[in-house]
């Protein structure tokens, strides 16, 4: 089932069209209050299920994608840097939307949008729960109904993250390259009047934070009652909701109508305990996350990030209702120093095999 969509890159995920994205460690927000965003501490490892065809589970290789372990209650984000062309990037956590927090959809919608607009939307820590804010994405196991996809469908089935990128249409995409032919024809009129002794130019830009990529970065209806889960793999997982952080969810400002009706890539990431990642791939899981008190303390940055132009999307009513990991798991005590107003910094204005597809 394998074709051109999606493949790997290092540690990156490249989907037809030109989207690029990665799986971020970060530290777990307390669930109470409201945080800047947490900082990256590596990526995730993946791996193509395909190539682990004698120790993966069998729905897995049904499915295809791509594997990463985490930690129960480890912490993740989203980085879409280095998507080169607008893309409209559906997430979803357990085939439930992160964004709207309706059911999984082949294609772009809106009222409520149901995804992400890139390179405009430049990570996703979490669900869409407030205005300005997002809910962490938190590991939890299927099985207590913790997950995003437990407490909204009341049933836990898939787990794991989707992704679905949608291109501009032909006629859009056209007319989207030519703006940015204008605009740089327009940058090099005036570097070139500036070298020639031109007056009142900008002193140079320092060159911008690397966010996200190195080291420090950043990063609803009641469900219906739960119905008995069929048999699942051992240390699958998927994505409950932790601490709140300001973060915005960025509303299109484009007609649906410019947006393909027909994805240009799809893939299915399974989450996997690291005791499982050893099993599959025979390769040591990632060393557990850091103590998030400590890195406070060293004096280490938090950020954020703000875009005056680009107007944040509501919450809805099912994202809304989902209620933390802690509510499952108990309570959170892992030491939590809240950081310094100097350490929140503010941030703005060769490719691999492809990835199998399957059935999900």
């Amino acid at each position: 089932m394998a074709d051109g969509g999606v493949r790997i890159d290092g540690n990156s995920l490249l989907l037809a069209g030109g989207v690029r994205v990665r799986f971020i460690r970060t530290l777990r927000l307390p669930e109470t209050g409201t945080h800047a965003l947490p900082p990256g501490l590596g990526e995730f490892p993946l791996r193509r299920v395909e190539d682990h065809p004698e120790t993966v589970p069998a729905e897995w290789l049904a499915r295809g994608g791509v594997m990463l372990p985490v930690y129960l209650r480890e912490a993740m984000w989203l980085s879409f840097g280095g998507t080169t062309e607008p893309a409209a990037l559906q997430v979803g956590a357990g085939k439930v939307c992160a964004v709207s927090g309706k059911p999984w959809s082949p294609r772009p919608a809106r009222n409520p949008q149901n995804y992400v607009v890139l390179p405009r939307q430049p990570w996703l820590d979490g669900i869409n729960s407030g205005k300005g804010t997002v809910r962490q994405f938190v590991a939890v196991p299927l099985g207590l109904g913790a997950t995003v996809e437990g407490q909204v469908t009341g049933e836990e089935v898939w787990g794991g993250v989707q992704l679905q990128s949608f291109p501009l249409t032909d006629t859009a995409l056209r007319a989207w390259r030519e703006k940015q032919r204008r605009q740089a024809e327009e940058e090099a009129r005036r570097r070139t009047w500036m070298a020639s002794g031109g007056y009142g130019a900008p002193a140079p830009m320092a060159a911008p934070m690397a966010v996200p990529g190195g080291m420090p970065q950043p990063g609803g209806a009641m469900p219906a009652a739960p119905a008995a889960a069929p048999p699942r793999a051992s240390g699958a997982m998927g994505l409950g909701v932790g601490g709140s952080m300001r973060q915005e969810v960025y509303r299109d400002e484009r007609p649906l109508s410019d947006w393909s009706a027909t994805a240009s890539g799809r893939v299915f990431v399974h989450l996997v305990t690291p005791p499982e990642w050893r099993r599959i791939t025979g390769e040591a899981p990632p060393p557990s996350p850091v103590d998030r008190a400590a890195y406070t303390r060293a004096g280490l940055p938090w950020f954020d990030y703000y875009d005056q132009d680009a107007a944040d999307l509501d919450p809805t009513d099912e994202l809304g209702a989902v209620k933390p990991v802690g509510d499952w798991l108990g309570d959170d005590h892992t030491p939590w120093q809240p950081p310094s107003p100097g350490q929140v910094k503010p941030l703005g204005d060769a490719p691999g095999k492809p990835v199998g597809d399957g059935d999900w």
